[in-house]
């Protein structure tokens, strides 16, 4: 039987060690990449990859699990990432749903809720 939470656990493991190579390997080679509900970003994982290649790159980049629950094999996360944004630091919440198809990530579709700012990156001592 898959372990149909597996992917999303380690894609969200290997986002927040901004480990593209451990990250890539939780994706099917043709999945697809939305913006809930239906806005096609990336399709396949070469476009998924590129995506991910720069926001690797922001030091402060995490996302926070909240909350997981698994019906048949969709996974869907309640989760909370900080983003280095160009005007700030801030936070996001995020849905993020996982369809997973021979132990992979097959589809996902994603809402991101709007940017709280922390602090300014030119100021840290902002709050």
């Amino acid at each position: 039987m898959i372990d149909v939470v597996r992917p999303a656990r380690e894609q969200l493991e290997a986002y927040n060690a901004r480990d593209i190579e451990r990250f890539m390997q939780c994706w099917a080679d043709d999945c697809r990449y939305y913006a809930f509900p239906s806005e096609l970003l990336a399709q396949g994982a070469a476009q998924i990859r590129e995506r991910h290649i720069e926001r690797f790159k922001e030091p402060d980049l995490h996302g926070r699990l909240v909350n997981r629950m698994v019906v048949g094999n969709t996974v869907i996360d309640q989760e909370v990432v900080t983003r280095n944004f160009p005007e700030a630091i801030g936070e996001v919440d995020v849905i993020a749903i996982y369809e997973v198809e021979k132990d992979r990530i097959a589809r996902a579709w994603f809402k991101v809720g709007p940017r709280r700012m922390q602090k300014s990156i030119e100021n840290p001592a902002e709050s």
